[in-house]
C-alpha cells in the first residue's frame, strides 16, 4: 500500500471535514477557485515508489478519530430528531383531543341555543308579555303565589342558561386558540425533524465515504485500533477501583429491562429506531424499560435530565449510563463492569465495557 493510498486517505479525511462544515447551518462560503487541468494522464499502474510506503497506524488513528467525531455528531442529531418526533406525536395527540373538545363544545352550544330559542318562542306565545306582567294581571291569589315561585325559578334558569352559553363560547374560543398554537408548534417540530434528519444522514454518509477509502486489511487494522482504544479506556476505568464497592442487585424491573436488552443482542443499529428489529441507543433503553413497566423519556439527553442520578458506586443492573458531556449516548449497565448498548450505524447491539467511553453519569429509571 503506497504513498498514493496514503494521499487518498488524507484527501478523504479533508473532504469529509469539509462536508461536516458544510452541513453546519448558517455557514456561507465563497465560490471555489478553479483548479488547473492536468496536461498529462497518469498511468493506471502505481509507481514503484508509491507502492513502497504503507498506510501507517498514525494515518488510521486519524481516520478513527474522525470517524468517532462524525458518528458522535450523528448521535447528537439523532437525539434531536427523536426529541422532535416525540414532541410531534404528543402534539398530534393533543390536537386530536382539542378537536374532540371543539366538536363537543359546538354540540353543547347548539343545544343551549335551542333552549334559548324555545324560551323566546314561549314568550312570543304569551303575546310578548314577560312572566312578571302575566302574574300581575292574574286575579287568582293562589295562582299569584304559585306564579311567584315559578318566576323566581325561571329567572334563575335564564341566568344559568346565559352563563352556560357564555362559558361554552369562551371554552370554544380557548380550544380553537390552543389548537392553532399546537399546529404551529407541530410545524416547528416537523422542520426541526427535517433539519436533524439531514444532518444525521450527512454525517453518516461522510463517515461511510471515509471508511470506503480503506482496503479490507486497513479496515481490519482500524477495527483493532478501535478495540485497543476501548480496552485501554475500560482498563483505566477498572483500575480506578470503581467496582470494588458495587454489589447492588438488580430490582425486579431492572432484571426485566436487562432481559429485554439481552434479547436484542445482535440486532442492527438504525438511527431513530426503537425496535423490535433494530434500535438506536436510546431506542433500546427506552423500550427495555417500557417493557419492564416503567416508561422513560425517549432520548438519552432527556433520560439524563429527568431520571434520578445515581452515584457510580451505587449503580445496579438495569441502571443507565449516560456518556459524553452532551449526553449523546446511553447504555444499560448489566453488572460486572459491562453494558449492553446500540453503538452506532454499521454496528449491532452488543456487550461492551462500561468504561470504554467517557461517562457523564448514571441514572435510575425505577428509583
Amino acid at each position: 500500500m503506497g504513498a498514493g493510498r496514503r494521499a487518498l486517505i488524507t484527501t478523504a479525511i479533508t473532504v469529509v471535514c469539509a462536508v461536516t462544515v458544510l452541513a453546519a447551518p448558517g455557514t456561507a462560503f465563497a465560490s471555489p477557485t478553479p483548479t488547473s487541468t492536468p496536461t498529462s494522464t497518469p498511468s493506471s499502474t502505481p509507481s514503484a515508489s508509491a507502492s513502497s510506503t504503507p498506510v501507517t497506524n498514525k494515518d488510521l488513528e486519524a481516520v478513527r478519530e474522525k470517524l468517532d467525531a462524525l458518528y458522535h455528531d450523528a448521535a447528537v442529531a439523532t437525539d434531536a430528531y427523536n426529541a422532535a418526533e416525540e414532541q410531534s406525536q404528543k402534539q398530534s395527540a393533543e390536537i386530536v383531543e382539542l378537536a374532540k373538545k371543539i366538536v363537543k363544545g359546538q354540540e353543547k352550544l347548539d343545544e343551549l341555543k335551542d333552549r334559548a330559542g324555545a324560551a323566546a318562542r314561549s314568550q312570543y306565545r304569551t303575546n310578548g308579555l314577560p312572566d312578571e306582567a302575566q302574574l300581575l294581571l292574574s286575579d287568582n291569589p293562589q295562582a299569584f303565589l304559585d306564579g311567584t315561585g315559578r318566576i323566581l325559578q325561571g329567572q334563575r334558569a335564564t341566568k344559568g342558561l346565559i352563563s352556560e352559553l357564555t362559558r361554552t363560547q369562551q371554552d370554544l374560543k380557548q380550544y380553537t386558540a390552543d389548537a392553532s398554537a399546537q399546529w404551529q408548534q407541530l410545524e416547528k417540530n416537523r422542520k426541526a425533524k427535517a433539519a436533524a434528519k439531514k444532518k444525521v444522514t450527512t454525517q453518516i454518509a461522510a463517515a461511510e465515504k471515509l471508511e470506503s477509502q480503506l482496503e479490507k486489511q486497513e479496515k481490519a487494522r482500524l477495527a483493532e485500533l478501535e478495540r485497543q482504544a476501548a480496552l485501554k479506556a475500560q482498563t483505566t476505568w477498572l483500575d480506578s477501583g470503581v467496582l470494588k464497592d458495587i454489589d447492588t442487585k438488580a430490582s425486579a424491573a431492572g432484571k426485566a429491562a436487562v432481559a429485554y436488552a439481552t434479547a436484542a443482542l445482535g440486532k442492527p443499529y438504525v438511527w431513530g429506531a426503537e425496535g423490535p428489529s433494530s434500535y438506536d441507543c436510546s431506542g433500546l433503553t427506552s423500550q427495555a424499560w417500557a417493557s419492564a413497566g416503567d416508561p422513560i423519556p425517549r432520548t438519552s439527553q432527556e433520560q439524563w435530565k429527568q431520571l434520578k442520578h445515581i452515584a457510580v458506586k451505587d449503580m445496579r443492573p438495569g441502571d443507565l449510563i449516560i456518556y459524553f458531556d452532551d449526553a449523546s449516548h446511553v447504555a444499560m449497565y448489566i453488572g460486572d463492569g459491562a453494558i449492553i448498548h446500540a453503538p452506532r450505524p454499521g454496528r449491532t447491539v452488543t456487550v461492551a465495557g462500561a468504561g470504554s467511553m467517557k461517562i457523564l453519569g448514571v441514572v435510575r429509571p425505577d428509583a
